[in-house]
Order: C-alpha cells, then structure tokens, then sequence
C-alpha cells in the first residue's frame, strides 16, 4: 500500500505501539514518530524513530504536512485522549482515522473522524459513530445505533438495534446491551454487564442485571 500521508502518533504506551503496527502494514499512512507531555517524556526513540516532547511538537513535525493520531485508551473516561486530540487540531494537525481491513462496516454507515476501528468489528447499516471513538477488535454495532464522542468500546461487545449511548462512555468486554436503550453520557458499563434498561448518564453498570449504581466521574477520580 502507497503511503501517502506522514502520521505522528500522540503516545508511546501499549496502543501507541500497536496503533504503530497496524497504520504501517495496514494503511496509507507513514509513521514518522510520536509524541508526548513532556512531563512523561521517558525515552527519545521508539521503533528507530523519534519521541518528541508535545509541547514543542510543531518544531518537529510541521503541522501543515502531518496528521495526527492520539493512541491513548480509556484513562478518566477517555478525556485524557479528548483533551490531546483537541489540543492537536489546534495546532492545526489533521486527525487521522484507522478502520482495519478486516472490519465490516456497512456503506452508510456514518465514522466520525479520529476513529480507530479494530479487526474484527461489524458496524451494520444506519449506525452512526461520533469523532475520537474507539472500537476494539470483535464488536457488534447494531443497525440504528449511536455511539457518541470520546467513546471507548472494548472487545467483543454487542450493541443491539437503536441503541443511542452518550459521550464519554467506556464499555467492558463482552457486555451486552438489549435492543433501543439509552445510555447517558460519561457512563462506565464494567466487564460482563446484561444492559437491558436505560442508564442515566454518570453511572457505573455492572453484573448481569445491568443496574446502574455510583458515579462513573468519581470512580474515575479514585482511579487517577
């Protein structure tokens, strides 16, 4: 595959190495380095190319020939990937979406950008996905859904038909969610969960009831 587009990738985590892997061998994108805070700056080099701090990352890479992707995951309720991403398209770097060749998405199927879509996934028609989600490998997005901004939808989760879920969620591995339910925004849906009943925005769901308890913001604040 030509690669026509020069890639700088925010992180140097886990995902950030992976999300290395799959833009090379599997897109038209070249990786050409990362970067971050400088406060977590802890190495020069990754892959044979460099790690910049972000706070000087335009006397690097220029922000008018390079796009941007942030390869952060799910840290407080995905704001810390949010906050990167927003503060890179100020600088004036364009985002830069992943969808794997071995996904399924359907051709009315609308992406927003800055997605990073795994192997694996179905997205079925009229399903609508908001910018800076990601959707780890093996998932089912139901026809008629929604998924909002800054969502993260970890492995082999099933969301039914005319399922709407707000911004900012996090979805454990291999929940379930029932067929037009709600979820409010800034919701963590733990490992497992049988969602089959709205969920009011900032609520933990765990276990097979599906039961909304406690505050997902706050949990998230203990985590930090």
């Amino acid at each position: 595959m030509e690669k026509t587009r020069k890639l700088v990738i925010l992180g140097d985590s886990a995902f950030a190495e992976i999300a290395y892997e799959y833009f090379t061998h599997d897109s038209s994108y070249q990786v050409v380095g990362f970067s971050v805070e400088q406060a977590f700056l802890k190495r020069d080099e990754l892959f044979g190319l460099p790690v910049v701090p972000f706070e000087s990352i335009d006397a690097h890479f220029s922000p008018t020939e390079h796009f941007f992707f942030a390869a952060i995951t799910y840290v407080q309720l995905n704001r810390l990937r949010t906050r990167l991403y927003k503060a890179a398209k100020d600088l004036g770097y364009q985002p830069a979406s992943y969808v794997s060749s071995r996904a399924f998405v359907w051709r009315n199927a609308e992406l927003g950008e800055h997605c990073f879509i795994f192997e694996g996934n179905v997205v079925q028609p009229f399903v609508r996905i908001g910018d800076n989600v990601v959707l780890w490998s093996g998932n089912h997005i139901g026809h008629h859904s929604v998924i909002g901004a800054n969502c993260f939808v970890a492995s082999h989760a099933v969301v039914s038909g005319f399922v709407n879920m707000g911004e900012n969620c996090f979805v454990g591995v291999n929940t379930t969610f029932s067929n037009n339910i709600v979820v409010g925004k800034d919701c963590l849906i733990g490992a497992g969960a049988v969602v089959a009943r709205d969920v009011p925005e900032d609520k933990v769901v765990k276990g097979e009831a599906g039961e909304p308890t406690g505050s997902a913001r706050r949990l998230n604040r203990v985590k930090e």
